[in-house]
C-alpha cells in the first residue's frame, strides 16, 4: 500500500511538472506572436488619429464603434455582434475662460469644465473665492462663509501612496460629489485641482454628479499650477475674486452600443471569459491611454490566439464598454444581458489604467487561499516575463456590475506601472505619441497569458 501511495504521488508529480511545461511553452508563444506580429499600436493609431475623442453620443463614438465592429468581423472572430445602450450625451461648447481677480490684476489661468457640468451666464460667473480641503469643511464653514461665493477644492494627490491609483481615488471625491456639495451650501460656482500630482499647465476633466432635484452650478478643473497660484493669492489677502465662463450643455440621451468580439469554446461555449476596455474618451484628446490601450489590448487577445489557431475550452469574449467616463451604461448593459441571458461568468478582466510596462493582476474580492493558490502554481509561469504580481485589489468600473448579476464570476483588473498615468489621464496630453509600442504589445500578452491559463485550468484556488 505504501509503495503504491508513494507511486501515486510520483505519477501526479509528473502530470503537474508535464501540465507546467506545456503552459510555459505555450506562454513563449503567446508572446512571440505579440511581439513579433503585434497589431495593437498600429489599430490604436487609427483609433486615436482617424477617428479620435470619442465622448459618448458623438459622432465619433458612433465611429468608433463601426470600426471595431468591422475590425473584429475583419480578425474573423467567431462572432462580432453589438449590444444597444443609452448613454448620455453632455457638449462641451466653446473652450472655457477664466481668470483670477486680485484688485486690478487679471492673471489667465487654465481650466476645463467637468463632464455633466453645466453653463455659466452668457456672460460668465464672477465671484469671490473660498479654498477648501475637502467636503467635510463645507459643514464647518457652512452657508455664511460660502454663500454667494465660488468653492475651490484645493486637497492634492498624496505622494505617499505608491500605486497612484490610491491617491486619485483619496482625492477625486471633490471633483465627482464637489459641486453637487457646495451648491447645498449656496455657492455659485465650482473649481477642483485636478487629480494629478504634476505641476503643470493641463488640467484634468472628469465627471462630476449632480443631486437629481438639487441645485446644479458650474463646475470647472483647475490647472495644479492656476490652483498653486490662485491658493498663494489667497493666502497673501483676504478678498480674491475668480471668472469663470463655460458653454457647455446636456442634451437628450443618445442610442449607443457595446461592441463584443468572441471565440467560441470547445468544450464548454456557454460559460465565458471576458476582457474588455472602454471605447469611449474625454473629447480633450484622443484618449490614447484612457482607454484606447485597453480596447486595443482586448481586440489583440483574441487575434493572438486566432493567429496561433487556439481554440479555447470556454468562449472568450473582448468586450468594448461605451460610456465608463460619465454614466457607466455600457458595463450596466453588459451584466444585464448577461443576466437575462443567464450566462455563466469564469472571470471578467478590464485593462483601463493605460498602457504602460504590465506588472500583473488584482484579483477583487477574493480569499488569501485563492490568492495563495494562485501564486503557487502560476506566478512561476508568468515571473520570465516581468508580469507575476498577483494581488487582491479593485478590478475595472465596466465590469463591476457583473458581481451583482453573475454568480462565482472573479474580477481581475490588469495592473501596468501606474507613475505616468495621472500625468496624461483626462488631459489634453492623452494622445497617441504618449504611447510605448513594446509596453502596449507587453500589455496584450500579458493579458491574453493569464486567460489561457484560466481557460486551460479555471480559478478554483
Amino acid at each position: 500500500m505504501k509503495l503504491k501511495f508513494l507511486l501515486s504521488i510520483l505519477f501526479c508529480g509528473s502530470l503537474a511538472a508535464s501540465a507546467q511545461n506545456q503552459d510555459s511553452l505555450y506562454l513563449r508563444k503567446i508572446y512571440d506572436e505579440a511581439l513579433v506580429n503585434g497589431k495593437p499600436y498600429q489599430n490604436l493609431e487609427y483609433l486615436c488619429k482617424k477617428i479620435g475623442p470619442r465622448l459618448s453620443g458623438s459622432a465619433n463614438a458612433q465611429k468608433a464603434v463601426n470600426w471595431t465592429k468591422k475590425l473584429m468581423e475583419q480578425y474573423g472572430f467567431d462572432r462580432v455582434f453589438l449590444q444597444e445602450v443609452m448613454v448620455p450625451h453632455w457638449v462641451r461648447g466653446e473652450k472655457e475662460q477664466a481668470k483670477i481677480v486680485s484688485g486690478k490684476r487679471q492673471i489667465p489661468v487654465s481650466v476645463v469644465a467637468l463632464g455633466g457640468s453645466v453653463a455659466t451666464a452668457k456672460n460668465g460667473l464672477t465671484a469671490e473665492v473660498i479654498e477648501v480641503q475637502g467636503l467635510q469643511e463645507l459643514k464647518t464653514l457652512g452657508e455664511a462663509a460660502i454663500k454667494g461665493k465660488i468653492v475651490f477644492y484645493n486637497r492634492p494627490f498624496d505622494p505617499r501612496f505608491i500605486e497612484t491609483g490610491a491617491a486619485y481615488g483619496t482625492a477625486s471625491d471633490q471633483r465627482f460629489r464637489g459641486p453637487a456639495e457646495a451648491a447645498k451650501y449656496g455657492a455659485v460656482g465650482a473649481i477642483v485641482r485636478s487629480m494629478t500630482e504634476v505641476i503643470d499647465d493641463y488640467p484634468h476633466t472628469g465627471a462630476t454628479q449632480y443631486d437629481e432635484g438639487g441645485s446644479k452650478i458650474p463646475a470647472a478643473a483647475i490647472s495644479t499650477k492656476g490652483a498653486n497660484q490662485l491658493s498663494a493669492l489667497l493666502k497673501q489677502q483676504k478678498a480674491v475674486k475668480f471668472y469663470l465662463k463655460q458653454n457647455c450643455q446636456t442634451l437628450p440621451d443618445v442610442l449607443s452600443y457595446n461592441v463584443v468580439g468572441e471565440l467560441k469554446g470547445t468544450e464548454s461555449p456557454n460559460e465565458f471569459i471576458t476582457v474588455g476596455g472602454h471605447l469611449d474618451s474625454w473629447d480633450l484628446a484622443e484618449g490614447a491611454h484612457d482607454d484606447g490601450t485597453g480596447v486595443m489590448q482586448s481586440v489583440e487577445v483574441l487575434r493572438i490566439f486566432k493567429a496561433l489557431n487556439y481554440r479555447p475550452k470556454h468562449s472568450i469574449r473582448t468586450v468594448m464598454f461605451m460610456n465608463e467616463e460619465n454614466g457607466h451604461k455600457g458595463g450596466l448593459k453588459y451584466a444585464e444581458l448577461a443576466q437575462k441571458n443567464n450566462e455563466k461568468h469564469l472571470a471578467a478582466i478590464e485593462s483601463d489604467e493605460g498602457g504602460f510596462t504590465p506588472r500583473g493582476f488584482s484579483f477583487s474580492d477574493v480569499k488569501p487561499a485563492f490568492l495563495s493558490g494562485i501564486n503557487k502554481n502560476w506566478q512561476p509561469l508568468l515571473e520570465p516575463y516581468e508580469v507575476d504580481r498577483l494581488v487582491k485589489g479593485g478590478a475595472g468600473t465596466d465590469i463591476e456590475p457583473l458581481k451583482a448579476t453573475v454568480p462565482n464570476i472573479t474580477l481581475i483588473g490588469f495592473r501596468p506601472d501606474s507613475q505616468r498615468y495621472f500625468d496624461l489621464h483626462h488631459t489634453a496630453k492623452d494622445v497617441f505619441e504618449n504611447v510605448n509600442k513594446r509596453e502596449l504589445e507587453l500589455g496584450a500578452a500579458a493579458i491574453a497569458a493569464l486567460i489561457y491559463l484560466i481557460d486551460q485550468h479555471g480559478l478554483s484556488f
